[in-house]
């Protein structure tokens, strides 16, 4: 009887062209969303490279799909990022 090893859960990095055309918002935008706390800040991902993680892109997205407000955006992206420093 042998035993199955877990798969480790695989999250992608998304570069920002591609959260331009996941989101539909321009650069401008997904930066003016991080100064007010609607979008999640990105991560260093070597140099001055950045790219979001994205599962966190994608909630999101379901998030304004699903007619979130603001404010309960916001509190989504505390959420997420908090997400970070538990799972390091």
């Amino acid at each position: 009887m042998s035993q199955s090893v877990p798969t480790p859960a695989i999250n992608s990095l998304f570069r920002r062209q591609v959260v331009e055309q996941a989101t539909g918002e321009s650069r401008s935008t997904i930066y003016r969303k991080i100064k007010s706390g609607l979008f999640t800040k990105p991560v260093q991902i070597g140099g001055e490279r950045v790219a979001w993680p994205a599962n966190e892109v994608q909630a999101l997205i379901n998030a304004r799909i699903a007619g979130k407000s603001d404010n309960e955006i916001k509190l989504l992206v505390i959420e997420l990022e908090e997400a970070r420093k538990s799972a390091a």
